[in-house]
């Protein structure tokens, strides 16, 4: 295993360099059958790309989707699924002064100790624009889990820098440039101008979520599903914490608190967010990610080149001040790849029978829990 492949049963590689000529995955294991066209794929990356306001990168890239492969007639064959994405608006020559420095808080050091060769333009495969082919390959996940399981992924910002961002509604996360659920955002984008004015960068925390997951989904020890949501978002570029649910601030619950109350009807909370012993519960799936501050910056910072000699670096080019700002459709592709390798697993393993519980008489095709009955 070489860290680029993500999935078993829904299998994703990725491919590419922020500055190489194109980027791209190869999708492995779609069931056959679903309807499937590049405009399927282009809503979600249009939401991701750069260059579409002035509190992000103006690298300027349509990031058009192709699909080269696993299609025939506009539905899915079963067969891999090749998706290629161009680069289009790169500026190699902005990365010449640094290709023998190591940007403070950046890859290039450990890639560099690791291989003994790196690619200095934009970061090469330690760039978030690698970070495209995972929103493409989840668009096609959330496509097949919305027909076949209703299952429905969405996120917004909850803080940028010291900026915690109040939610009012989710209908106004596709009206700002932050997916800020607000509707006033005058203060994040004073926040904004003001933070690139001085050269520097700040982190964000990004809340997604998913509705009407399968029950059931998740195995008991080591492939648990919310340890797999936290494996996938920690391969995020830039996050740094993970939190299901209550997360940290379990910490402070009593267990009178934290412990989600049962009645007949369902949970009467989610301190656990959507998982219980590692299998879903039918309840959302609640995930929380921290995204450290972008390390490509104009301000001046102490460092080293190759020969471990004393330097200054500083960072020039086109580069978000705030890289959480595009990361909300990154973690709804990302936790769609997990729910929709399980819902593999679950099918290969159990079949698509129904659960039927004999106290109760309530039958489920594991999409929700009954409405009449919860068990």
């Amino acid at each position: 295993m070489s860290g680029n492949t993500f999935g078993t049963l829904f299998a994703v590689t990725n491919f590419g360099e922020s500055h190489g000529p194109a980027i791209g995955c190869v999708i492995d294991g779609c069931p056959p059958g679903m309807a499937l066209s590049e405009a399927d794929i282009q809503i979600d990356l249009d939401r991701r790309r750069p260059g579409t306001s002035r509190h992000v990168t103006q690298r300027n890239e349509p990031d058009a989707v192709q699909i080269l492969s696993g299609v025939y007639e506009g539905r899915t064959t079963g067969t891999p699924i090749a998706l290629l994405i161009q680069n289009t608006d790169q500026r190699s020559k902005d990365y010449g002064q640094i290709a023998q420095q190591f940007r403070p808080g950046h890859a290039d050091f450990a890639y560099w100790k690791k291989y003994g060769i790196r690619d200095p333009r934009g970061g090469g495969r330690s760039s978030a624009r690698l970070t495209a082919p995972m929103v493409a390959a989840g668009a096609v996940a959330k496509k097949w889990l919305a027909e076949n399981h209703g299952t429905e992924f969405r996120g917004c910002m909850t803080q940028i820098g010291d900026k915690v961002i109040p939610f009012e509604s989710w209908e106004h996360v596709p009206r700002n440039p932050f997916f800020a659920p607000v509707a006033d955002v005058a203060e994040l984008e004073a926040y904004m101008d003001a933070l690139r004015k001085a050269g520097d960068s700040c982190g964000a925390r990004i809340r997604v979520t998913a509705s009407k997951v399968p029950l059931g989904l998740g195995e008991p020890l080591f492939d648990k599903m919310d340890a797999d949501i936290a494996w996938a978002m920690m391969g995020i570029n830039a996050v740094k914490g993970v939190e299901i649910g209550a997360g940290f601030g379990s910490v402070t619950q009593r267990g009178t608190t934290h412990g989600d109350s049962i009645s007949p009807e369902g949970f009467e909370s989610n301190n656990a967010g959507g998982t219980l012993g590692g299998i879903t519960t039918g309840q959302d799936l609640e995930v929380s990610i921290a995204i450290k501050p972008t390390s490509s910056i104009i301000s001046p910072r102490q460092s080293v080149d190759i020969h471990n000699q004393p330097v200054e670096v500083v960072t020039k080019g086109r580069h978000d001040p705030c890289v959480g700002i595009r990361a909300t459709p990154i973690a709804e592709a990302m936790l769609a790849l997990v729910v929709m390798e399980h819902v593999l697993r679950q099918r290969a393993q159990c079949g698509d029978a129904a659960w039927v519980r004999e106290d109760s008489g309530a039958e489920s095709s594991g999409a929700t829990a009954p409405q009449s009955s919860f068990l």
